[in-house]
């Protein structure tokens, strides 16, 4: 038997409403990020332009959607930043709490959440992780 798209789950993207819903929360996730104290100064100096883009191809790839991600590897990107574990946390609940104003439903967000659990040391400083 073969799967059609029928028949096939939807996927988290298609689930939350594809691209257009994707862009929206990755503007209000850096809206709440961008005005976190601890978080901002991280962000001075960076293309916000090009960083919302990032993450609307990650996060799409995340949730199932097209993989057409083309940037730097998490661990590049952020292991020059010396990002403590707290910051990473911080991050991790801006984009819970941004998921959760928007609707999304509570086993895509436990995806999510499994996800960032996945990656944390890639994003974390080696000298920052628990146990190191």
């Amino acid at each position: 038997m073969t799967v059609t798209e029928e028949t096939a789950p939807a996927s988290h993207y298609d689930r939350i409403g594809g691209a257009s819903s994707v862009k929206a929360a990755v503007e209000l996730f850096y809206d709440k990020v961008l005005v976190d104290p601890e978080l901002a100064g991280y962000f001075s100096d960076v293309d916000m332009v090009g960083q919302r883009r990032h993450l609307t191809l990650m996060l799409t790839t995340v949730l199932g959607g097209p993989n057409e991600y083309t940037g730097r590897g998490l661990a590049e990107a952020h292991q020059p930043l010396n990002i403590p574990v707290e910051h990473y946390a911080k991050v991790g609940e801006h984009l819970t709490v941004t998921l959760t104003e928007l609707g999304v439903p509570a086993d895509i967000l436990a995806d999510v959440q499994t996800v960032l659990g996945q990656v944390q040391d890639q994003v974390v400083a080696r000298e920052n992780r628990s146990g190191a």
